[in-house]
């Protein structure tokens, strides 16, 4: 079994909150990461899907006082809003018997919701943790191939002949079952298409009215599908740099499907082959360094891309630490930086300049930019952050 890296954040979590609550879409591994760590101390599982585990909390407290000094773990607990009040004054009722270190980890499919829900009920009482699916660090370099064509779901990754079957069907369930149960009205027929349309526009501006005019919908109804894509933590909403440089800077987000092998089973993009000759080979590379990137920095960490009217650009704009790092992704092995990567640097005066490229050697520009690695650019990250 591979080792996640935020496993030993959750454990630092669950050593200081009262309740950690560990957000990701389905199948992404969380209830087998909850009861890996659950498996070191006295526990109790429940799963709200199941009639049975729902039924053991009809009466919450009671079933919390007979649980009392385990670590209760609650997966897909936003089926049950009504137990966050139930959960806050079982909270503050271990605090005042001195119990400090979580009794509460809370798994959950639908950040917005699960957030919204907890929100005003366990403000100060909760540590949020997001698990992403696997990152090049997590199956090694050697797997940057099959990581990058299968995507980083588990169950894709680790079964590679029968991956794309189980991405189909991994769709067909969240577009047909998920969806709905989540009270949503949206056609799943709809729901299909806008996410391919999304595919096609991989690292695009977005664009609501377009969108609408293809669906036949309004841009507000095409906003609220791309809320519930977002939500779901299926698609990423890129927002632009904000910061006033006295340029005319893009206004609109850039959408991204998350997970490479969810958009190569959109395009229908079965191998390497198909992929190399296909036109969103670029902007799928692009995605799947973003998302690796993203997966490892800190919570209090900022991300952003930076264009402005005139053409200036930069892939990806972090701010971690009270440092500005620009990032340029390139799908080859004798990258060219823009000029609008230069006249953005200008612009923001980042500390770090990297290009990712798609071969092993790590070296730097004349400009001062250096060229690496996924692996590379994700270790020298982590080595940064921590």
């Amino acid at each position: 079994m591979l080792k996640r890296q935020c496993h030993s954040n959750i454990q630092r979590a669950l050593a200081r909150n009262s309740t950690v609550a560990i957000l990701g879409p389905r199948q992404v591994g969380k209830t087998t990461l909850a009861l890996e760590i659950a498996g070191d101390t006295d526990s109790a599982y429940i799963d709200l899907e199941l009639s049975s585990d729902s039924q053991k909390l009809d009466d919450p407290e009671f079933y919390f006082k007979q649980n009392t000094g385990k670590l209760i773990v609650i997966d897909e607990v936003q089926r049950k809003p009504e137990l966050f009040r139930v959960l806050r004054s079982q909270i503050d009722k271990n605090r005042r018997a001195g119990h400090r270190n979580a009794q509460f980890l809370l798994l959950g499919s639908a950040s917005n919701e699960l957030l919204n829900q907890t929100s005003e009920s366990l403000a100060g009482r909760i540590s949020y943790q997001e698990l992403y699916p696997f990152n090049i660090s997590e199956v090694g370099s050697e797997n940057l191939i099959t990581l990058w064509l299968n995507g980083g779901f588990p169950d894709s990754f680790l079964e590679n002949h029968g991956s794309m079957a189980w991405r189909q069907d991994f769709i067909r369930s969240y577009l047909e079952r998920d969806i709905p149960m989540l009270g949503s009205r949206i056609p799943a027929e709809t729901l299909r298409r806008f996410w391919t349309m999304l595919g096609h526009n991989q690292g695009q501006l977005f664009n609501a009215s377009q969108y609408g005019g293809s669906l036949g919908v309004s841009g507000q109804s095409v906003l609220r599908y791309l809320d519930l894509m977002v939500d779901l933590m299926l698609v990423r909403r890129l927002q632009p740099w904000h910061s006033n440089v006295g340029k005319r800077l893009v206004k609109s987000p850039k959408t991204y499907i998350r997970d490479s092998g969810l958009l190569h089973t959109l395009m229908n993009i079965q191998s390497m082959d198909d992929l190399l000759g296909h036109p969103v080979l670029g902007a799928s590379f692009e995605g799947f360094v973003i998302e690796n990137i993203l997966s490892v920095l800190p919570a209090h960490a900022e991300a952003y891309f930076y264009r402005t009217a005139a053409g200036a650009e930069i892939d990806l704009v972090l701010s971690v630490n009270g440092k500005l790092w620009a990032i340029e992704v390139k799908h080859s092995t004798t990258p060219k930086l823009t000029r609008g990567f230069h006249l953005a640097c200008q612009d923001i005066k980042p500390d770090h300049k990297f290009i990712v490229y798609s071969d092993k050697e790590t070296f730097k520009t004349k400009d001062g930019v250096v060229v690496v690695s996924l692996s590379q650019m994700m270790e020298t990250l982590i080595q940064s952050i921590h």
